[in-house]
């Protein structure tokens, strides 16, 4: 728990259930923190960018008209690792169509995985539209990302779902990547 800052626990609401469990309640469980905190010293882990990146993508915040799959809304922000909101940060997204079929030729076309990037607000926040990226062999479900700060480096990570069969067994799998989802909303913030 030395982890967890009191504003993160106040965040994600959890400091009744912590309370309890520091209480004797030794059934009540408190969920982990899948967002690193911005103050918490942790930045984004990066993974490889796999064998499907092709530079160039299209500028855009809606994937879900050029991919097959179920809808899915993905918002967050870029922060600095002192908390501050990353302003104009480059966010460029690629994935697998819910078909598990990736858009190889980087043409965008319909019944292909989904290509697009877009730049933070002033407040670092992104909002994509896309879909459920589908299954293909050796692979848990996730979404490729490459996020660059105004005049800083490039991260390039990956994006899992929680409670996916599949994220044991996968070897590039990390816990620290899972997005926090509702329905068909997701939230990520990185950490940059």
């Amino acid at each position: 728990m030395d982890d967890l800052t009191r504003r993160r626990l106040m965040e994600l609401g959890l400091a009744l259930p912590i309370a309890l469990v520091a209480c004797g309640e030794e059934n009540v469980a408190a969920p982990l923190a899948t967002t690193p905190a911005c103050d918490d010293g942790d930045e984004t882990p990066e993974q490889t960018e796999g064998p499907y990146f092709i530079p160039g993508s299209p500028r855009r915040r809606n994937l879900r008209g050029n991919t097959n799959g179920r809808a899915l809304l993905v918002t967050g922000r870029v922060l600095s690792p002192s908390c501050r909101p990353r302003r104009r940060a480059l966010v460029d997204f690629w994935q697998a169509d819910g078909d598990g079929e990736y858009d190889n030729a980087g043409t965008g076309g319909r019944g292909s995985g989904g290509r697009g990037h877009q730049y933070t607000d002033a407040k670092g926040r992104f909002r994509l539209l896309t879909v459920r990226p589908g299954l293909y062999p050796g692979r848990t479900r996730h979404i490729h990302v490459k996020v660059q700060p105004r005049g800083g480096e490039v991260l390039t990570t990956q994006l899992y779902f929680p409670g996916e069969a599949r994220n044991r067994d996968d070897g590039i799998f990390d816990s620290a990547l899972v997005m926090r989802v509702n329905g068909t909303r997701a939230h990520f913030d990185f950490v940059v």
